[in-house]
Formats: structure tokens, sequence, C-alpha cells
């Protein structure tokens, strides 16, 4: 923690804390001398004769200290100034309630001597100072020392306060944001005002104080709507001027009005800005959309040097239409103040520009001016929505479809089940039982899949330990790249920990080296590593940003025949797949992203052509020890009477067949039910005994949990299992206060579902 500079002995910091005054003591010591002189027993005098002297060296001694304290202060207070004096960065030091007792050079001569607080100083400067002083202090005052960016209508300034013996030290580091912040003190004729991301003036020239007519303290006092490049406003006489805004640092915004002759000027002397300086992007184009003009931040941001033959439809594209057709439109009058969103054809990355229409006249010939603002990071903000919105639509058909699926697979291989039981190996019927099995499992599977895509997958998240699984899964996965590609693990001594469904990381990483595999059909080295980093800053990529802080990351690294720039944007899209029809389903990748993203984590893919692919796969780390391995589940009952009565509640009749023939044949009591309603009505009859709820949870009408919850007010001992083909987080809180509840999902086997029954009767 910082501690205050130059701190005073800690003797005379108490002594200056407790030292009394000597005139209220004086009489005390006089009554105590005088009594001593006239006491008739020379024991008692001598006693209060040494009270008074005790009393009076005790206040001697503290008034001393006090004195050298104060001479310990005015010294450290001169070492301060004398180590701040040629300081080139504005210094001062004050006391608790702000007062300036001394400032340097650099103080008094960028703000003046006059002014006897800090506060009045650094009015005008930024916005706020008095609140923004008041929490420097406080921090000041707890920790020895803080510091705040603060924005400032030319720049940024980072103040920073120490605490020092009997005050504070306050510095105060000036730095301009961009060119167009230096400029603020240029002498530019454009109207121009800087506001900050509340909407207060930091600063207003005088060129926009004449326009105005009036000083403003906030853009709204005139303006109704947020200022925005592109949009026409009407001044307070009327006139109509096209506003060009302009993004600086610490969320500040640059605005220009411009009229005609700002967008005609030449820039000769006396006219401050001209055209080639304007501080936007702006364009002048004939009637057929050729370029007649164009400024150097219009040049900068097209990355192209239009000549007299060029027209906005070589240097623009992705307007949906004819550029031409636009340009009419725009001379005619029927698109004028609206902005379209284009891409700059010449531009070596991706550049969107946002192009505002305007229409002049140029010695009576008549043009257009087109304002230019980039509008790259609105796109990039834009897709990435669209994109979060796909991929919930996505979503929501993969859960929908996945519920109605689990209830077909549950049928399907429940019945398979109950098929086996009356049916051994050497029957000519089971290996096709088998085969239907066995394709039920993989249909589950991709059903799985797909709920690990929309994320609404059931999760058992633990404490994971990665060179454990990676050292578990060694085997497994070296047979399955085959003896044409060779597996390497690397992994340091010491890995955080991570927080994790094991199932579902197995299932991340057989994808991942599975893929990479696919990707070397020559052969190659597939290798799998995992580290640990600690990132300061945010790490920003791929429409994601990763927060600061420690991470576990593990990489598959393959060799192989990489991946396309035009399909890197979509690989995470469920079904989107680059091999041949037979050979995927294209929900591979899209698995690893919904997991990944479910436990909390992020992927990321680089690949380069003909050289291989990295994914790269970052897990929070996290704390503490590692979970036990749980208990191996109980052995399934063999067959035989079974004790206990199941309401067995389910719309789907093929399921609801199932679960009462493979309960009946575990020796339960069934009561079937097709709907909540029906459920309620055999439970009115007080003879019915009933141990255990088995229910669906999505039901027409009553849902599962709202019958449950109605019948447990008469009959609260009896244990209830809520069976779905959603997720249980769709229903995990709803669940939660239904006491003695499991959640069985499906698709279930025969198994799984009596030994859920006989655990909750047991």
């Amino acid at each position: 923690m910082p501690q205050p500079l130059l701190t005073p002995h800690p003797i005379l910091r108490m002594a200056s804390q407790f030292s009394p005054r000597l005139w209220p003591v004086l009489p005390v010591v006089l009554v105590l001398g005088g009594g001593a002189l006239l006491a008739a027993d020379q024991i008692v005098g001598l006693a209060l004769l040494t009270l008074a002297g005790t009393i009076l060296g005790t206040v001697l001694l503290f008034r001393l200290l006090r004195i050298l304290h104060d001479h310990s202060l005015r010294r450290m207070r001169r070492q301060v100034a004398g180590v701040v004096e040629r300081d080139a960065v504005p210094a001062f030091t004050t006391d608790a309630d702000g007062t300036v007792h001394y400032q340097n050079r650099a103080a008094t001569s960028r703000f003046g001597a006059d002014g006897q607080t800090l506060r009045r100083r650094l009015e005008g400067l930024f916005a706020q100072p008095s609140s923004t002083l008041y929490r420097l202090q406080r921090q000041a005052e707890e920790s020895g020392a803080a510091r705040e960016d603060v924005a400032t209508c030319s720049g940024t300034a980072r103040l920073s306060v120490h605490q020092v013996p009997g005050g504070f030290l306050w510095r105060l580091e000036e730095t301009a944001g961009s060119d167009l912040e230096g400029r603020a003190a240029e002498p530019v004729a454009l109207p121009r005002v800087i506001v900050n991301s509340a909407g207060s003036v930091l600063s207003i020239n005088r060129a926009m104080k004449k326009l105005l007519g009036q000083e403003i303290a906030r853009w709204s006092d005139v303006f109704p709507e947020q200022p925005r490049s592109g949009q026409q406003v009407t001044l307070p006489n009327g006139e109509r001027m096209l506003v060009a805004a302009t993004n600086a640092a610490a969320g500040r915004k640059e605005i220009f009005l411009l009229g005609d002759a700002e967008m005609q000027s030449t820039g000769e002397e006396g006219q401050g800005l001209g055209f080639e300086e304007l501080p936007v992007g702006l364009l002048r184009l004939g009637q057929q959309g050729e370029v007649l003009a164009a400024n150097r931040l219009a040049r900068e941001l097209l990355a192209a040097e239009p000549g007299p033959d060029d027209r906005l439809s070589d240097l623009v594209e992705g307007l949906g239409r004819p550029v031409g057709d636009w340009v009419a439109d725009a001379f005619a009058g029927r698109i004028l103040g609206r902005p379209e969103i284009v891409r700059a054809s010449h531009a070596p990355e991706e550049v969107f520009v946002q192009v505002t229409l305007r229409r002049g006249q140029e010695e009576g010939t008549p043009v257009l001016y087109a304002l230019l603002h980039d509008a790259t990071e609105m796109k990039a903000l834009e897709a990435q929505f669209v994109q979060s919105q796909k991929m919930q639509a996505i979503g929501q058909l993969a859960g929908g479809v996945a519920h109605d699926f689990n209830n077909l697979l549950t049928a399907i291989s429940g019945h398979c089940d109950l098929l086996l039981l009356r049916h051994d190996k050497s029957d000519p019927d089971y290996a096709d039982l088998v085969q239907i099995h066995q394709n039920a499992n993989r249909a589950a599977s991709l059903v799985g899949q797909l709920l690990a895509f929309s994320r609404k997958q059931t999760l058992q998240p633990q404490l994971i330990d990665l060179r454990d699984a990676l050292t578990d899964l060694g085997h497994l996965l070296n047979r399955l790249v085959g003896e044409r590609v060779r597996l390497r693990v690397a992994q340091p001594a010491e890995l955080d920990l991570i927080r994790a469904d094991p199932r579902q990381l197995e299932q991340v990483l057989m994808n991942l080296v599975v893929n990479a595999r696919d990707a070397m059909p020559k052969g190659g080295e597939v290798q799998v590593t995992a580290r640990n980093i600690r990132l300061e800053q945010p790490l920003s990529r791929d429409r994601a940003v990763v927060p600061p802080g420690d991470y576990v990351v593990l990489q598959v690294i393959d060799a192989g025949v990489g991946i396309p720039p035009e399909s890197m944007t979509k690989i995470f899209e469920p079904f989107f797949t680059t091999k041949r029809a037979g050979e995927g389903t294209g929900l591979g990748l899209s698995t690893v992203y919904g997991i990944v993203k479910q436990t909390g984590g992020f992927v990321f893919a680089d690949s380069v052509v003909g050289e291989g692919t990295t994914f790269s796969l970052y897990f929070p780390a996290h704390e503490g020890t590692r979970a036990a391995p749980e208990p191996a589940e109980p052995a399934a009952p063999v067959l035989g009477p079974g004790e206990g009565v199941v309401l067995l509640v389910e719309d789907e009749a093929p399921v609801r067949a199932f679960a009462a023939r493979a309960l009946r044949l575990r020796g339960y009591t069934v009561l079937e039910a097709e709907h909540a309603e029906e459920a309620l009505e055999i439970l009115e009859n007080p003879e019915v005994k009933v141990d255990v709820f088995l229910t669906d949870v999505i039901m027409p009408g009553v849902d599962g949990p709202t019958w449950v919850r109605e019948a447990l007010r008469d009959r609260p001992g009896v244990k209830v299992i809520f069976m779905s083909g959603y997720a249980e987080d769709s229903f995990a809180d709803t669940q939660a206060r239904i006491p003695n509840s499991v959640f069985l999902p499906k698709p279930f086997s025969l198994t799984d579902l009596t030994a859920t029954v006989q655990a909750q009767l047991s």
C-alpha cells in the first residue's frame, strides 16, 4: 500500500495531537504549589509539590515536542517544494480544506497566482473539479496516494495526489488526445464545440458562440437530438447546417457545423481551416457521380487518390443498389440527409464508411457534398448483434427440436431395452436390436451436440486439473488420431484448476483432435498444450473481449490444410462443414463453442492455408482443491418384485407406455395419467397411496412443477422425479423449491429409470 511522503517521527506526530496549551495548566500548578506551602503535614506538602512539578514538566515537554514537530513539518514542506519547484508539471500543496499553501513555477505559469483553493484554480479545465478533488483526497487519506485520468477541453489530464505532512501534494499532467484535440487551441474559423459523454460542453470557440448567439452549457440547450455526423440542424436564426462529429479520447466528442461556405473554402489566409484540412472527410461530386475534389481525411478513409475520371461508384461498394442511382436520387432531392453505410473498395482491410449526401451550388452548377464518417466500429457492433441474434434463434430452434427428439428417442431406446430383455445373444434378432439401440444412442449424442451449441444442456461442473484430464484421455485420443498422425501432449509441471463438466470437456478435446486429424490426410502431428497465463489488459479479438485475470489456455495445434479466410467466420456455426457428404455433421466445432461458452470460457481459431490451424481455449482459473471422485452408482436392482407405488404423468403415449412397462417389470405398482388434471383426480381419493411422483416437466395445460406443488400440500412426504427433454437449468430454480425432487434427463434407458426410482425410494 502506498505510504504518505516524508512522514514525521511517530513521537512528534503523537505530541502534535496531544500537546496541551500552557495557560490553562498554570492555575492548576499554582494551586497545587500553594497547597504544598500551606499544608500542615510535610509529606502531603511534598506530594503536592511533586505533582505540580510533574504536570508542569509534562506540559513543557509536550510543548517542546510540538515546536519540534512544527519545525519538522516546515522543513519537510521546504523539501517537497524544493523537489517540485523545477518540475515541468504543475504541482500544488494544500491542506485538508483544499487551500493552496504552495505551487511551483509550472503551476504559476499555467494557472496564475489567483485563487486561494485548488478547486478555483482548476475551474474551467475539466467538469466538476470539486467532486474529483474530494474523491481523490479521500482515497489518498486511506491509502497514501491516488490518481485519476480526467477529460479536459484540450485532451486528457492525469491528476495525482500524495499525502504529505500537514496536507497533500497534487500534480497535474496534461496530454493532448489527438491531432484534432491539439487543434483546439488553434484559431479555427469553423464553429466548434467539445462535449463529454454526458453532453456537457467542455469548450466552445468564438465562431460557435457567434453562430448560436449565446454560450451554451449543454448541446441539448439548443439542439434536441444527440449530435451525429451527417445530421442537419436548424440554428436559432433559422439557418440549416451540417453536423460533423468526431470521437476523441475519454468519451469526448468534437462537433463542427458546416455550411456551403465552409465546404467550399480553399484555406486562403484569414479563412482558418480550408477544404483540405476540414476535420471530417468530404467529397465534391458532379451530376454523374464524378469526384470533383476530395480532402485529406476523405482520401485517407477511402485509401484512394481519386482522379478526374473516378466516380463515387469506383470508391465504394455494398450499397445494395447501383451507386449511380443513389447519386441521381440525391440530386433529385429524394434521399438527402439519410446516411448510408458502404464499404471502401480500395482499403487494404475491411473499412466501412457512413456517407451523407447534401446538395449545394458551386458557381451556379449543382454539386453534391458527401460527408464521410468512419463506421467500421459501428458495423462490427452491428455484425456482432446480428450474429448473436442468429445464434439465439438457432439455439431456440435447437432446444425445441431436441425436446421432441428426446421424447422419440426415449420411446425408441426404451422399447428396444424391453425387447432385449426377452432375447439372448443366440437369438437371431439380438444383433438387429443392438443396432437399433446403438443408433438410438448416436441420435441421442447428436441431440446432445445441438443442446451444447444452444447452451441449454445440463452441466455438472467441478474443479478439474487439465493435466489429469489429458492423461486420462491420452489412450483414447491416440486411438482417435490413428496410425498416420502422431499425438504430442505438452503441459507444465503446475497448472491452475478450472471449473468444468469433465464429460463435456472430454467431448471438446475429442472434437478438436478429430478435426485436427481430418485436416492432415497425409499424416502429421497434433499438439495439445496447456499453460497458465495472466491477462493484465482486456484481450479483444473476434468480436469478443476477454477480461483481465488468470486463465488456463488449452491449445490444439495441427499442421494440416488450414481454413480459408472466407470460412473462418462460419466455422462455429451449426451444420457448417467443408467435409464431403457423409464425413461429418458440421456440429463438432459448434459443440465446442457451446460447451466452452457455457463453461464461462472463450475459444479462438487461427489458421493459415497450407500451414495449419490452432484452436485456443481460455478457461478462467479457479482456486481450491479438486473434488473427490464421486462414488460409483449402485448397480441396478435385478428383476424381481419391487415395493412402492409410482404415479406416472406423461403426455407422450410411447414414453408413458415404455416407462410403465419398465417399472412394472421391476415389481412396482404404476398409476398412469396423461396430464396433470388426471393425476390430481387420482390423488383426490385418500385411499390411493403413492410413494413417488414421476412426471414430465412440460405438458399441455398445467405443467409438472405446478401440479406437484399442489399435490404435495396434502401429501408432503412423497418423493418427486422430474423428467424432461429440456435441460435441467431451464427450471432449476423451480425444482430447487420442491423438496425431495430429482431430475431425470431424456432420453433415459430402462436401467436409468429404474435406478432413479429405486434411489428415491431407498
